[in-house]
């Protein structure tokens, strides 16, 4: 894989490194919480990351796209919001994190909400400890490209796109026929390098919700991609 160059305006790097920077701040500081999310019950440990304002326009496609009997993914579960939420509707869900805190976190939370033997909860490294295919994956990557300096972070800095290349690079031999990825990703993280790796991937993108809101003096935008083969 060739290495990765940003695509944003040196300006705009050092807003995000900044904006970085106060985000993880914030988010050490916090401790253990416990919140109430689209009808679920979810502890969130200290050193996971867990559902924000914009999560639920993942949730919503989540819960649009999954059916009875489907085979579902979480990569990169944190808390297992999108997990719990899948295994509301099918009982052959797959939740892996490479943040062994996070495993712990979604087992735990399947439990508390009565879903427990719906969920299968593993730490894995991309695809590393998972099995066979899927008629739905989930995923929200990491935005920024800098590198993770502890667990906690690795929900949110990926060092140079290397585990969203290698999501990207197999996901397609994960997809059942008529599978679909939902990637939830935004404007604070490197857009064009996405779209690269969608292309080199020789997916199919679609952008199915998007939601614009002002943070931090200026407008970010997110939005729900569905990927197919």
């Amino acid at each position: 894989m060739s290495e990765y160059r940003p695509t944003l305006p040196p300006e705009r790097i050092e807003e995000l490194r900044s904006w970085h920077e106060d985000a993880s701040a914030e988010l050490h500081a916090r401790g253990d919480v416990d919140v109430e999310y689209m009808g679920l019950r979810l502890h969130v440990p200290a050193m996971v990351f867990g559902p924000t304002p914009t999560s639920e326009m993942l949730g919503e496609e989540v819960r649009r796209h999954v059916q009875p009997g489907h085979r579902v993914l979480d990569m990169g579960c944190g808390a297992g919001a999108n997990a719990l939420l899948a295994a509301q509707i099918t009982d052959q869900v797959v939740a892996v994190d490479l943040n062994p805190h996070a495993v712990v976190a979604t087992a735990a939370n399947a439990a508390v909400n009565g879903l427990a033997g719906r969920v299968e909860c593993r730490e894995s490294d991309v695809f590393s400890a998972v099995e066979g295919d899927f008629d739905v994956i989930v995923i929200d990557p990491p935005f920024r490209w800098f590198a993770a300096r502890d667990v906690l972070e690795l929900a949110f800095a990926d060092e140079n796109y290397a585990t969203l290349g290698r999501f990207m690079a197999e996901v397609g031999d994960r997809l059942r026929p008529g599978g679909v990825v939902l990637l939830f990703f935004g404007s604070t993280g490197d857009v064009a390098h996405l779209d690269a790796l969608i292309a080199a991937a020789a997916l199919s993108s679609e952008t199915i919700a998007e939601r614009t809101i002002s943070a931090r003096g200026r407008e970010a935008t997110y939005v729900v991609r569905r990927l197919t083969r």
